[in-house]
């Protein structure tokens, strides 16, 4: 009896490697093709990337400059005869606007913008628009 169960059992031994390697590599060859098919059947989702244009001047750079920084109040200041800001000007904004977080001089130092999380309060805002020109461009978003 022993004689004639070893070549049973070695045929059971052969016959379960071989299932092995076969599923193995059916494993092996059907991840493989999933990869491939996902790829060409799917097309990527590009419905909310949106590549940000550069600002074409320097004057738009600085504007999406204090506007990246998330501000709820953005103003642009500018001397009412047009000039360069002094810099006692620049002394009157900040005395004036005290809250304003960021300052970017532009356009030549012929404008400032100012950002900020607070309003002005309303002396300081009469006094700001009684010495420059003042544009609020707090809602107006790119």
């Amino acid at each position: 009896m022993l004689q004639r169960s070893q070549p049973i059992d070695m045929k059971i031994i052969r016959f379960i490697a071989l299932a092995i390697i076969v599923m193995v590599a059916m494993a092996s060859l059907t991840a493989c093709h999933r990869r491939s098919a996902s790829s060409d059947d799917e097309t990527p989702d590009t419905s909310t990337y949106r590549p940000e244009s550069t600002p074409a001047t320097q004057f738009e750079r600085d504007l999406k400059y204090i506007r990246d920084g998330h501000f709820t109040y953005v103003w642009i200041f500018s001397r009412k005869d047009g000039k360069e800001l002094t810099p006692e000007d620049s002394e009157a904004l900040r005395t004036n606007a005290p809250k304003v977080v960021d300052w970017v001089t532009t356009e030549e130092k012929k404008k400032v913008i100012a950002g900020s999380n607070f309003p002005l309060e309303a002396p300081e805002l009469a006094a700001l628009q009684k010495r420059f020109n003042m544009e609020d461009v707090s809602a107006a978003r790119p």
